[in-house]
């Protein structure tokens, strides 16, 4: 029997790189789901609304495969930094993050024919060292920045950046890769 097939409901580049160095084969369709938070919405809620939104809208329209839908959200003391809109922004946000420990929290959301299959969080503590003015410049003119929640990539230039890391990595990059291929397996795809 042929497994079903598989789509990841992103067009994240390192959640695409997590995947394939997981040994899965799988199509892109990009979600295009509202990103919103809503009023009051804590942020473990927050990305498991979203992941889960991300894999039923495609699910929709792929109602035989299996759609796994992803989201990121970097917690600081109580507040959400998304992803930065400007430099200026970026530049806050690792000002706030220097020297600091966050929470970084990626939910996974697997869906078919429009219904949730299975969806979970999994969060990870990230100290930062402390970051000087000449060290936040140099990587805000990397571009890096600009596409990641928190403004930061840890598979990137803001490696640098961590002190430690409390939790898997592949977390922190976007899809809980050891979580997900476990739900995956009692979804019946055969994963190593």
């Amino acid at each position: 029997m042929r497994p079903p097939q598989l789509i990841l409901a992103s067009a994240s580049p390192r959640r695409q790189s997590l995947l394939e160095a997981a040994g899965l084969h799988f199509t892109i369709v990009a979600s295009g789901a509202d990103e919103t938070r809503l009023a009051d919405e804590d942020p473990v809620r927050y990305a498991v609304r979203v992941a889960r939104d991300k894999a039923l809208s495609v699910s929709y329209q792929w109602p035989e495969a299996l759609v796994i839908g992803s989201d990121t959200i970097v917690e600081l003391r109580g507040a959400i930094l998304q992803k930065p809109v400007d430099a200026t922004d970026a530049r806050r946000m690792l000002h706030a993050l220097s020297g600091a420990t966050h929470t970084v929290i990626t939910a996974f959301a697997i869906a078919r024919a429009g219904a949730l299959i299975e969806s979970a969080p999994v969060t990870a503590r990230v100290t930062f060292r402390d970051l000087t003015d000449a060290v936040i410049d140099a990587y805000l003119a990397t571009g890096e920045p600009f596409d990641k929640a928190g403004g930061y990539g840890i598979q990137g230039a803001g490696a640098e950046f961590i002190a430690a890391v409390d939790g898997a990595r592949d977390t922190v990059m976007g899809l809980p890769v050891k979580e997900l291929l476990a739900a995956l397996r009692r979804c019946g795809i055969d994963v190593a």
